[in-house]
Order: C-alpha cells, then structure tokens, then sequence
C-alpha cells in the first residue's frame, strides 16, 4: 500500500493539476473512463481496485433507516452523488470520511479500513456542507490549522501551496467572517486538500455560490479530478453535475438507485416522455409544424402564448425545433426543459 502523503514531504498536488485550458471538453470526455468501479446501471464491475469501495453499508437510528445496504466503487476522477435532501448523501460522506461508525457492511479506502485508522484519514480530505469555519481566523491562519493538525513537516510551505491551488493567496490575510459564500468554499477545499489526500469527499460544495463562483468552483472540481484523485461530490442539482462528472451514484430513500456512466443514464431517462417550453415569435405556426414532427407527442399554447411540448425523443426534439423554426422564418426566444430536474431523473428511476 502507498504511504500516506504526510510521509512523503512536501505535498506534489500543485505540480499535478492541470492549466485549465488543457482539459479536453466536457462532451468529448470519454464516457465511464473516470470511474470504471462503479457498480449498477451503466457501468459493470471491473477487476481494477476501486480508490474508495462502499460494501453493504446501512446505517440506522434506532427505527430510523438512513442508508440500506449500499454498494459501489470509485476510481480516479469524478463522481456526482446524486439525491434529493433527506436522502442519506451525508451521512454516507461522513461514513466514507470515517466521521460516522457504519451500521453494518465496510467502508475502505485503498483497501484499508477507515473507521478509526489515522493513516486512512491522512488519505482523505473533506469538505463539509456546514460552515465548520472560525470566523476570527484568516484564511490562511484556517488552512495552517488544519496543516498543523495534520501533522505536516513543513506546515507553512503546505498552506502557501493549498491557498496556491484555490487562487486565494491574495485574499489568504483576511478573517473569514468576512468572506464571501464563494470565498469560503474555496477556502474550505484548500483545508481539505493541505495534506494531498488521495481522496477528495464535497459535500454540495456549490450551495449558495453565484454563477461566477459555481464556475470557478466547477473548473477546480474538474482539475483536481484530472490530477489523479478520486473526488466524491454530493449534489442535488442536475445541471451541475453535468457539468463536472463522468460517474453518477444516485441514492434515494437511503438507498442506491443507480450506479455508472452518466451519459449510460441519462440516455435511458432521455427515452421517457419530457415535457418542454418554447417561446418563439409566432407560436401557433411553429406547434403547428410540431405536430408533424415525429418526436412530437402532444403539443398546446397556453394564453400567454408558451408553448408547452410533450416528447419521446428529447435530443432529436431539440433539433427539430431550432431547424423547424429556420424554415418557417420564425425566431425562437426561449428553448427549455419543463421537467428536466433531478426530480424527473429519481421519479424514472423509482418507476423501473
């Protein structure tokens, strides 16, 4: 087994990540390459070990059931746990993170315990959903802390290097009371990353960032996940993980709903039926030429002119829209999704 990172010098994260410009496109990512242990639909077990393997584990509260008998493992890069609020994502975080002793079944990571073992915790790095800041404290005053806890031998040199990572040396003299909602995720993930862990856990790390910080935030997921390490990342929003994960793991009810390749999966929930609005120039043109369009289930225009579409074929509905509106001349002004929410992709899974 690979010593931990603490003795080994100074931490290689930095040297590692990747210019942002060098990350190949998200649409040409090669599907299911990042996490090839992940185990359920759209992905099948492979013989490689997996960086973090979750077997079996339930936990319960007396008569309360958090998670039931969950399995999956993930590899290097990044994978998007997925579930609505109350689903049980935090608690098997902190499971994983060895914050919480499991109910019955294990946790490990590279093949060795967590619960209790210091050595697998100097493995992992958490950033919780809670604001677990000292609001007296400058940020790099908070980073060093947790350097210092992890017993570093070089705690200085490690904080200027995580605080490097996160773009935050500059505002690093600065107490966090008053630091933005943005400012304060990046310096939690700079406390978490101080001792180069192998494996990185976020617990909805984007919850209340604006569009600028929830893209900053996104484009360092996606660099430390193309460094080599196993990222973990809960999230309740589809439109994010989208934008940052290969894998997905859903949990509903506590239980694993769906494990693999995102794409693998959101093929399948594209088949279903979707429901979509268009605003356009001249509505009732443009859902009259719908209703020829093969795609097309049912098509109406409410009062104020929206167009309410119903599609079994959500990708090749797309294209008919924008070329269907070319022909007629007509100018779209709004093409979405009515139920394109991670509601709709739980609500597909707990039907199949």
């Amino acid at each position: 087994m690979a010593q931990p990172a603490t003795n080994t010098g100074l931490p290689p994260i930095a040297d590692s990540l990747p210019n942002a410009d060098s990350l190949p496109p998200l649409a040409h990512r090669p599907s299911g390459s990042a996490t090839p242990e992940l185990r359920g639909d759209g992905a099948g077990a492979t013989s490689a070990p997996a960086a973090v393997l979750v077997d079996g584990v339930s936990k319960w509260y007396g008569d309360v059931v958090a998670v039931s008998d969950v399995s999956f493992g993930i590899g290097p890069g990044v994978t998007a746990l997925l579930g609505p609020n109350g689903a049980g994502k935090s608690t098997l975080l902190k499971m994983i993170a060895g914050l919480l002793a499991t109910s019955s079944g294990k946790v490990t990571v590279h093949g060795e315990p967590v619960r209790g073992r210091p050595a697998t915790y100097r493995r992992i790095g958490l950033v919780p959903e809670q604001e677990e800041i000292y609001p007296f404290l400058t940020g790099r005053e908070f980073v060093r802390l947790n350097a210092f806890l992890q017993k570093l031998p070089d705690v200085d040199a490690a904080t200027d290097r995580a605080l490097g990572i996160v773009e935050m040396r500059d505002v690093a003299g600065r107490k966090l009371g008053g630091y933005s909602k943005g400012m304060r995720q990046r310096i939690k993930v700079a406390a978490a990353l101080v001792h180069d862990p192998d494996v990185l856990l976020m617990d909805e790390p984007l919850n209340g960032t604006d569009p600028v910080q929830r893209a900053n935030l996104i484009q360092l997921i996606e660099q430390i996940g193309a460094s080599g390490r196993a990222v973990l990342v809960s999230s309740h929003v589809l439109e994010e993980v989208e934008r940052f994960a290969g894998n997905i793991v859903v949990i509903i009810n506590g239980k694993l709903a769906a494990a693999g390749d995102y794409r693998t999966i959101r093929d399948k929930i594209d088949s279903r039926p979707h429901v979509v609005k268009i605003r356009a120039a001249e509505p009732r043109h443009l859902a009259a030429a719908l209703i020829g369009n093969p795609a097309t289930v049912s098509v109406e225009v409410d009062r104020d002119g929206l167009i309410l579409a119903q599609t079994g074929d959500a990708r090749a509905f797309y294209g008919a829209v924008t070329r269907l509106a070319q022909q007629a001349g007509i100018r779209l002004y709004e093409i979405q999704p009515a139920d394109d929410s991670l509601n709709s992709v739980f609500a597909y899974l707990v039907e199949r």
